[in-house]
């Protein structure tokens, strides 16, 4: 595990902590105009009073890869691209999954070009092979960055006179991709249940999504194998992962009845399980996280996330590292940035977590708390307090990438302007 620098400190010019950034580098946070901030609202209002009309759908779920096979009979599906991380593909779930493929006489083309954040460059050589093979379906096996290139590796199939990058956003691909089932190796992205597949253009290192009803996986294999030999720091922050995504998910503007309670119970699985499940203690804690990201899942891609995953989409872009990492580290930044703002949200997140310790414990209290422990989780898990890659050079143009994405799609609490955004990174600096 990553050991924990608890002390900001300059580790080179261009790199600070943020009492130690000079005059220059400070910036003058201004609020978002209010024209902006009407125009922001009454898009995601828009979008919300459409929830009930779009055409979400949930992956039929199989608990077991030994039901892989028989779900692609079911369909007279007979041979498959199949997309792995590399560091998988020696395991002994991988080659279960190769045995049910044999035995359901489904033939297979291995694509294992899977990088931590997929490239466009990625994407286009699996359509490729998915082509050259006659392939008529899809399977994913490995976190998001597999499950994402898949995605995205069906989008540019069903539109291959369309680039990439003119997809992103939402609804743009509004064509049926191939059929894809998707076997999650982490606990954290819930990539499985989501219509978004994330991207990194190679040569820009601009990170974005595309979004669309289709990109929905039609099977999700929830099978706690796949996640029993990961190692503890990477179960650690894609747990915190899906602790983001129910969190954003929950205090954000478009939450509902449903994505809330979707949310309220991954948090209460998440809190419960996630210490196990690191240690490899409990088969039912590995199961309780894996529906715990599914859950989350669910509710984000539906209610959406915020800020937090905007700022940390610019970050893995431009410097590749770990998105759920960056998550968990800007995690509690984020929150105590929102202010009293999300009290009311987090005291109800504070009570699934079974953090409240008396029944009169105040709304700011039980959020605070909530705050508190995810930075205590962070601190056992050995995920540092801050992000030591940040250059101070580089914080206009994250913040503009961040800003970018999130406004004026994500449902926030509180609206940041792309100025506040910089701030954020500066306080986020290790």
């Amino acid at each position: 595990m990553d050991s924990i620098q608890r002390k900001p400190f300059i580790k080179n010019i261009g790199k600070a902590s943020p009492k130690n950034v000079s005059k220059k580098h400070k910036f003058h946070s201004q609020e978002m105009p209010l024209t902006e901030k009407i125009f922001c609202r009454t898009f995601q209002k828009g979008l919300f009073l459409s929830l009930p009309f779009l055409p979400y759908r949930d992956p039929e779920i199989l608990q077991s890869i030994d039901s892989v096979a028989i779900h692609l009979q079911r369909f007279n599906l007979k041979k498959v691209l199949l997309i792995a991380d590399p560091a998988l593909v020696q395991g002994t779930v991988f080659k279960e999954i190769i045995k049910t493929l044999h035995h359901g006489q489904i033939d297979f083309v291995l694509f294992d070009e899977v990088h931590p954040n997929p490239t466009t460059a990625s994407v286009h050589q699996a359509a490729a092979l998915y082509r050259k093979n006659n392939c008529q379906a899809t399977i994913a096996y490995g976190g998001g960055s597999a499950i994402d290139l898949a995605k995205a590796c069906g989008a540019a199939i069903a539109k291959p006179d369309k680039t990439l990058s003119s997809m992103a956003g939402i609804l743009k691909v509004l064509k049926k991709t191939p059929h894809l089932i998707a076997i999650p190796t982490t606990c954290g992205t819930g990539s499985e249940a989501t219509l978004a597949a994330v991207l990194v253009d190679e040569t820009t290192h601009h990170k974005f999504a595309i979004s669309d009803f289709p990109l929905i996986p039609d099977a999700a294999v929830l099978d706690a194998r796949c996640i029993h030999e990961l190692p503890p720091f990477l179960v650690a922050t894609t747990g915190m992962d899906a602790l983001c995504h129910a969190v954003e998910a929950y205090i954000g503007q478009s939450v509902t009845k449903e994505t809330g309670n979707w949310a309220l119970e991954a948090v209460r699985l998440i809190f419960s399980s996630l210490d196990a499940c690191v240690k490899h203690e409990s088969e039912q804690a590995e199961r309780n996280m894996l529906m715990a990201s599914h859950l989350a899942g669910k509710a984000f891609t539906r209610s959406y996330v915020g800020y937090i995953h905007a700022l940390s989409h610019a970050l893995s872009g431009q410097y590749n590292l770990p998105h759920g990492k960056t998550n968990a580290i800007l995690m509690p930044i984020v929150l105590r940035e929102y202010g009293n703002a999300i009290y009311p949200a987090l005291s109800q997140l504070a009570k699934a977590a079974e953090l409240q310790e008396y029944p009169m414990e105040s709304q700011k209290d039980l959020a605070l708390k909530f705050i508190d422990a995810i930075e205590k989780m962070n601190e056992r898990y050995g995920i540092p307090c801050g992000i030591a890659e940040i250059d101070l050079k580089d914080i206009k143009v994250l913040a503009h990438h961040a800003a970018k994405e999130a406004n004026p799609l994500y449902p926030v609490p509180v609206l940041f302007s792309e100025s506040r955004l910089r701030e954020i990174y500066l306080k986020s600096i290790l």
